[in-house]
């Protein structure tokens, strides 16, 4: 079976989920909104520039997770999902999951952002894979840090690799969707890279390399 690979954040989603969450909060005053959101600006910044430190990028985003209770949480994702998410989300990405699906592709979702955050959203896009960066969980809550390889960059190789061994399945045919250059790892491991309204880098490589570059904004 043929794998179809997705990048979430500016590929299937009109915008990024875990900058969503950090603006979700502070503005509904659960974090300081001016601290949080000038360091979670320069974070993403630093990402879109290729720069980001993850180890420190998610010590700060996961500090939350580890002192609210879960039921808090799992509200607050709710509300998330239905203020931030559904407003966010690409009928023509929905269409392209749709058409490797009718074609017998098995789909999945390989992400930097972390799980708690993206496990609802893959499940709203009926994406039953989902390969994300994981959350340190102790006595059925959150501790607030990370755990195994974040899902970022050369680490996105290394947790599919895994996750290939785990599930028997290969590279061959597959195809990869993202929109940014972190990915350029991952994207020349696939048969069939594609570029998804990329950043300036991104798209740079992409035409260098004859690579498909494609829009599913309006």
């Amino acid at each position: 079976m043929r794998l179809a690979l997705f990048d979430l954040d500016n590929t299937l989603l009109g915008g990024d989920s875990d900058h969503a969450w950090g603006d979700y909060l502070c503005e509904r005053g659960f974090l300081d909104a001016v601290a949080y959101k000038t360091r979670n600006d320069e974070f993403y910044q630093d990402y879109l520039a290729g720069k980001l430190d993850n180890a420190a990028y998610l010590n700060f985003c996961l500090e939350i997770l580890g002192r609210t209770e879960m039921a808090v949480l799992e509200q607050w994702h709710r509300d998330y999902m239905r203020d931030c998410i559904e407003p966010i989300l690409l009928p023509k990405a929905q269409a392209l999951l749709a058409q490797h699906r009718e074609a017998g592709d098995k789909l999945v979702i390989i992400t930097a952002t972390n799980r708690f955050i993206t496990a609802p959203i893959a499940e709203r896009l009926g994406v039953e894979h989902l390969i994300a960066t994981e959350c340190e969980m102790q006595d059925g809550r959150y501790t607030g840090r990370s755990t195994d390889v974040p899902c970022f960059r050369e680490g996105k190789v290394i947790r599919l690799q895994r996750w290939l061994e785990e599930t028997g399945h290969d590279l061959e045919g597959s195809y990869f969707y993202s929109d940014s250059m972190n990915d350029l790892p991952l994207l020349e491991q696939v048969a069939t890279p594609v570029a998804v309204d990329p950043d300036p880098n991104l798209r740079a490589e992409a035409l260098k390399r004859g690579w498909q570059v494609i829009s599913l904004r309006d």
